[in-house]
């Protein structure tokens, strides 16, 4: 083997691994941003672990009770999920309007089956409206921003 083959075989073996490293990491589940910094105005990414804090703990408790202190929107979704990526923006938006007086937070069913299974969120988007009292309120499918915003008002802040 030449020195320039070798030099040609080295190079190709960091490259691939390289290429290897970079596409493990995007494969890799990425930790749902912790809510104990109080996000306010912006979209939570939450995982199963503090849904179960933040929302309702499915695994000690059959009886729907909100363990949160402000109202919230849920939003199952995935990546690939056209009408998902359409209604992101909206929530984005709604997030920061509604900063100080609701929660939206972003599940997405890929990673976070379970949530996904016990809520049957196999149809998506799944807009899940949770009130301080009283039960959630399901929407499938993307809805404009308007109805999203009407939503918020009449289910999760009582106005008219």
């Amino acid at each position: 083997m030449t020195l320039k083959n070798s030099f040609l075989f080295v190079l190709i073996v960091f490259v691939s691994s390289f290429s290897t490293n970079i596409f493990a990491q995007t494969q890799t589940k990425t930790p749902a941003k912790k809510t104990e910094e109080k996000v306010e105005g912006k979209v939570i990414h939450i995982n199963k672990e503090e849904f179960l804090k933040r929302v309702f703990n499915f695994e000690t408790s059959t009886e729907w009770k909100y363990l949160g202190d402000k109202p919230c929107v849920l939003d199952f979704y995935a990546n690939w999920c056209g009408p998902c990526r359409m209604i992101s923006p909206f929530l984005d938006e709604l997030a920061e309007e509604f900063k100080g007086q609701i929660y939206i937070y972003k599940i997405n069913i890929d990673q976070e089956r379970e949530l996904a299974a016990a809520f049957g969120a196999s149809s998506i988007p799944l807009l899940v409206f949770i009130p301080m009292q009283g039960q959630p309120q399901a929407n499938r499918g993307a809805l404009p921003k308007e109805e999203i915003r009407r939503a918020i008002n009449t289910i999760l802040l009582g106005k008219k």
